[in-house]
């Protein structure tokens, strides 16, 4: 387990705070973990707070923030062990702004709910969807999670 995890995504608003949220949830404080995005132009998307909160996750008060946000805000991306990108974008984005940090960056490649599905039960059948590939990658990579009453 490393000590130190970033997720980041397109907007950090579906797929990057879903991640955070869970790793939370899962592992304690086993690792410290943010979540950041290439761009900050959205909300955090109700359709992830839904699914999320079905699992006893919750992101209604996640702010979404931007890697330059991250870094304004004093997070620098040197201090993480691992950076796991949930798209291209922020693949290419995190592997450039670490290029001279000696750090892993990882890919997983998480389907984009936006926009898919007609109705609000379907919408929400493909957040579960998503949802449920991210805690997937999670536990294959991490491992089980940690006991709740562990203090790792």
């Amino acid at each position: 387990m490393p000590a130190s995890v970033l997720f980041c995504c397109d907007h950090n608003a579906i797929r990057s705070p879903m991640a955070e949220g869970m790793m939370k949830k899962l592992y304690g404080r086993r690792a410290y973990v943010q979540s950041a995005g290439v761009h900050n132009d959205m909300e955090i998307d109700g359709f992830a707070i839904a699914v999320c909160d079905e699992i006893g996750v919750e992101l209604s008060r996640h702010r979404t923030r931007s890697f330059e946000e991250m870094r304004d805000w004093g997070d620098d991306l040197g201090q993480f062990d691992l950076v796991i990108a949930l798209t291209p974008a922020s693949q290419r984005q995190a592997l450039e702004l670490t290029r001279h940090f000696h750090l892993d960056v990882e890919y997983w490649p998480i389907m984009d709910p936006t926009g898919l599905g007609e109705s609000r039960e379907a919408k929400l059948t493909i957040y579960r969807q998503v949802r449920d590939q991210i805690r997937d990658r999670m536990l294959a990579r991490f491992g089980p999670p940690t006991e709740p009453d562990s203090d790792e």
